[in-house]
């Protein structure tokens, strides 16, 4: 049920909530967008008959909340429901909430049992739970490569087939933003956009220390879709472009930024000296390689190098995806 909030919900976690009498499923929900209303209060609003709450289980896969955000807070709902049982995933490690809820639930008289397929219950929000433990965005390295190992050359725009572009664009969907730097902005000139997938455009985001990329007329500035350019010069909103002043290009200020957005998952799309860079830093946490199966391109820019095993890989028919976690 949590999934079904995949890329909607960001920056918030996805939640899914079970409503059980009597070993029977009488209610479910899950969090369906960001703003909107959370899991428990979809599932309580799903049961028929609301007297058989009190003699009912909640499953939640993360804590309830336990304080006034964009919704009130969910740990009241299942008490004022008259709930005689919470079960809950992982608990819920922003410090507004961290175990409040469960005590909440605990001094209501409710019992309540915790860490149940924790790790599972962690794993799906790994962004959540990155950007708040680690205070930065979830890092996804992305490249798509040539058979003979090449990111690109002069005469070759294209690496990968239809169906590995329609994934790109899929994740594109799912994630809270993608990031280029500076000589991709200008020699690529990417759109960024899902057009090849129906689902909401991710952030743009730039590196541009310079200023560069100003009134060269890029996609980039179409005000098509939110769109940030990090650099040197100017803190500004212009022409449906934000400019964020950053002092250094250091990975580690570029991640700051990020975080300062509130963007809590980032794809990095290129090119290859940015890529470098952040496995040089060893601040990653997933790298996703489209590999083609036959196009050669003999020479050109060198796909950056990694030492370990995939954890998955996938055909994709004109393509394989290697996934590294």
């Amino acid at each position: 049920m949590a999934e079904k909030g995949f890329g909607q919900v960001s920056p918030n976690p996805m939640v899914g909530c079970l409503i059980v009498h009597n070993g029977e499923i009488i209610g479910s929900g899950y969090h369906k967008e960001y703003g909107g209303p959370h899991a428990e209060v979809n599932a309580i609003n799903n049961v028929k008959d609301s007297s058989l709450l009190k003699e009912s289980t909640a499953y939640v896969s993360l804590e309830p909340c336990s304080h006034f955000g964009k919704t009130p807070p969910c740990a009241d709902l299942l008490i004022k429901a008259g709930i005689k049982k919470v079960v809950i995933g992982s608990l819920d490690p922003n410090p507004l909430v961290a175990g409040q809820g469960m005590e909440k639930l605990i001094q209501a008289g409710i019992k309540v049992e915790y860490s149940v397929l924790e790790n599972e219950c962690k794993k799906l929000n790994k962004r959540f739970f990155t950007f708040i433990n680690k205070k930065r965005p979830f890092i996804i390295l992305k490249w798509a490569e040539s058979a003979d190992g090449y990111i690109g050359s002069e005469d070759t725009k294209q690496i990968s087939g239809l169906a590995a572009q329609k994934r790109l664009h899929k994740w594109r969907s799912e994630e809270d933003a993608f990031l280029v730097g500076t000589n991709t902005l200008l020699l690529d000139n990417p759109q960024l956009n899902t057009r090849l997938w129906k689902g909401k455009n991710p952030i743009r985001v730039a590196i541009d220390f310079e200023l560069k990329s100003e009134n060269k007329h890029l996609k980039f500035y179409d005000q098509s879709q939110r769109s940030i350019i990090l650099n040197g010069v100017k803190n500004e909103s212009s022409n449906g472009i934000e400019f964020i002043k950053i002092s250094d290009t250091k990975i580690e200020t570029i991640v700051n930024a990020l975080y300062q957005c509130k963007i809590s998952s980032v794809v990095i799309e290129g090119g290859s000296q940015l890529l470098n860079s952040f496995i040089e830093a060893n601040i990653y946490d997933e790298i996703r390689i489209l590999k083609s199966k036959k196009l050669m391109l003999i020479n050109g820019i060198k796909a950056p190098k990694i030492d370990f095993i995939a954890s998955s890989t996938e055909d994709l028919i004109d393509d394989y995806l290697n996934i590294y976690e």
